[in-house]
Parts: structure tokens; C-alpha cells; sequence
């Protein structure tokens, strides 16, 4: 019966040591929230409508909805922000 309590305990203690040793400092999960708030924040700025500027195998200037895809795939492009910039007016409708 002792040799089951001393198994017992053994495997405890050796399951709450290596919890201890393997868990991350207070520092390093405050740090990685940090980073993933500023990237959460950051990306909340780019979430209006953007059209994406490319350029396809033939030099044609491509300006779509989603980035290059499918055998365009890897092509740079450059996001192109839909908004206007602050000051300026836009009206859809002519007369």
C-alpha cells in the first residue's frame, strides 16, 4: 500500500514539476498579447474596400477585387485604398 502512495506522489510531483519548467513567464504571455492587440489593431485599419494593382504576363495593368491569384499567384501588387482622402468629396451621382 505504501509503494502505491509513493507512486502516486512520484508521478504528481513529477507532473506538477514539469508543468512548472515548461510554463511561459508572465513577461512573455503579456508580451505576446501585446504584439497580437497592435496587430489586431492595426489590421482593423485596413478592413474598408481596397482594389489591388497588378500587372499581368503580358505588362497589362490588371486593377481587381482580390490580389493576384490562381497562376498570378506570388505576383507583387499594390493595395490601392477605395476611400477618399480626408477633404475630398465624392458624389456617385451626375446630372
Amino acid at each position: 500500500m505504501r509503494l502505491t502512495w509513493a507512486v502516486v506522489l512520484g508521478l504528481a510531483g513529477g507532473g506538477a514539476l514539469a508543468w512548472w519548467l515548461s510554463r511561459e513567464p508572465p513577461e512573455t504571455v503579456q508580451a505576446r498579447r501585446d504584439r497580437a492587440e497592435s496587430a489586431a489593431a492595426a489590421m482593423a485599419g485596413d478592413t474598408g474596400p481596397a482594389l489591388y494593382r497588378w500587372r499581368d504576363d503580358a505588362g497589362h495593368l490588371q486593377i481587381t477585387e482580390r490580389p493576384p491569384g490562381g497562376r498570378h499567384a506570388g505576383r507583387s501588387y499594390e493595395k490601392v485604398d477605395v476611400q477618399p482622402r480626408e477633404g475630398i468629396e465624392v458624389h456617385g451621382q451626375r446630372h
